[in-house]
């Protein structure tokens, strides 16, 4: 039998993420362009997901950079490798486009990987934001391209200070 899909909110810096999972993982987080009803921010946190917004605030707080969390990410075959690939870019560093497609013994399959960067469900908890372009360019971003520059300075372990 199916488990039920159980969904939290929490609020980020970023705006509103959406975490979704059951017993056998976490299954998609996402965040929110804007969020309609204010009040799911107020719901209860679904017992199967207490682990993954607790890892999440840790993150935003700046005191955890790795995740353990049982994921169940849905996609094809090539996007699951490409996702375990993602899993293995430290905090704090990032990789080309270009790097994933070698990794995965392929340099021609650098436009899918690409693809399958794009078409992660899991914000955060698998890095996506952590891939650049070759010539060391923020790329596109599902999440926009501010996102993704607040998230590498986020984890940048050299904070940018200001002279006066």
């Amino acid at each position: 039998m199916e488990e039920e899909i159980q969904i939290a909110y929490l609020e980020t810096p970023l705006g509103i993420a959406t975490l979704e999972g059951d017993q056998i993982g976490l299954r998609k987080v996402s965040i929110q362009k804007e969020i309609d009803d204010l009040t799911v921010l107020n719901k209860t946190v679904p017992e199967v997901l207490k682990d993954a917004v607790s890892q999440l605030e840790e993150y935003f707080e700046g005191k955890r950079v790795d995740f353990d969390l049982k994921l169940n990410p849905q996609g094809t075959e090539f996007q699951k490798k490409v996702w375990e690939q993602l899993l293995t870019i430290p905090y704090g560093k990032t990789n080309s486009y270009l790097d994933i497609a070698k990794q995965l013994g392929d340099v021609k399959s650098i436009r899918a990987a690409a693809s399958a960067n794009g078409k992660n469900p899991l914000w955060i908890i698998v890095p996506c934001h952590r891939v650049i372009g070759s010539d060391g360019s923020l790329t596109g971003y599902a999440g926009g391209l501010w996102r993704k520059k607040w998230l590498l300075d986020h984890e940048n372990p050299v904070k940018q200070q200001t002279l006066f």
